[in-house]
Order: C-alpha cells, then sequence, then structure tokens
C-alpha cells in the first residue's frame, strides 16, 4: 500500500511541474490539469497496455486545433514525432502499437509525451522526470 501511496504522489507532484503555472504570486498561480482527449471513449489507447520506444526525455509542445482528429506515435519510431507518420505499419519492424486517435476541446498550445511512457495519453504527465527515463536517453 504505501508504495502505491509513493507513486501516486510521485505522479503527482510530476504532474504539477509540468503543467503548473509559472506565476509567482500565491493568488494568482494555478494549477493547470491534463487535458482531456476527446476521443477516449472511442479509441483503444487504454486497450494497449505496452509502452512504445523512449524516444526523447522531454515534452514536445505543439498547437492544436480544436475540430481536428490527430494521430500521437505510441510506438516512438515515426520520424514526425510527437505525431505518427505511420512507421507502425512497417512489417520488417514487427511493431505492435498503433497510434492513439485524439482531439482537444479547445485550440491552443499543448503539451505531448515523448517518452511514450505517460499514463495520459498523448499528454504529458511529467514521467519523464523518472530517473529510468532520464538515463534512456543521452
Amino acid at each position: 500500500m504505501s508504495i502505491i501511496l509513493k507513486r501516486n504522489f510521485r505522479a503527482s507532484w510530476m504532474l504539477k511541474a509540468c503543467y503548473s503555472s509559472s506565476a509567482q504570486s500565491g493568488d494568482s498561480a494555478k494549477a493547470k490539469t491534463i487535458p482531456k482527449n476527446l476521443l477516449e471513449d472511442k479509441q483503444t489507447a487504454v486497450l494497449q497496455k505496452e509502452n512504445g520506444a523512449i524516444f526523447d526525455k522531454r515534452p514536445f509542445k505543439i498547437h492544436l486545433d480544436k475540430d481536428k482528429t490527430y494521430s500521437w506515435c505510441l510506438c516512438g519510431k515515426s520520424k514526425s514525432q510527437p505525431l505518427c507518420d505511420g512507421m507502425h505499419k512497417n512489417e520488417f519492424l514487427k511493431i505492435k502499437q498503433r497510434p492513439i486517435r485524439f482531439k482537444v476541446e479547445k485550440s491552443g498550445d499543448y503539451w505531448l509525451c515523448n517518452c511514450k511512457q505517460t499514463t495520459h495519453r498523448p499528454f504529458c504527465d511529467g514521467t519523464h522526470k523518472q530517473p529510468h527515463i532520464q538515463t534512456a536517453v543521452k
């Protein structure tokens, strides 16, 4: 039970570090939440238990439009990271993961996960700050 509490605390801390405001005053600093994938209930992101290859140890900031559907690369092999370019279809690579389709509630800048280890696919939740991910990519 203590392991679960430590893991939840660590995930909560990493989330605040990745999405928190940089404002200095106590009242004006508002913690941001991880955006919601509007297609989450229609896609199989939760059914793909395996994570892809770690591409980078930092998230990628990208401007996304409200009414557009995107495909986030889960396998980590795409040359147009963080979005999918179809590399998973190469039969010689034998990649099991498929892209995660997603939409956002409003247009704006979002942080997409590049370590491919997030639990809130495709959005960064701070998992990249864990030591084993930081040492995996030089």
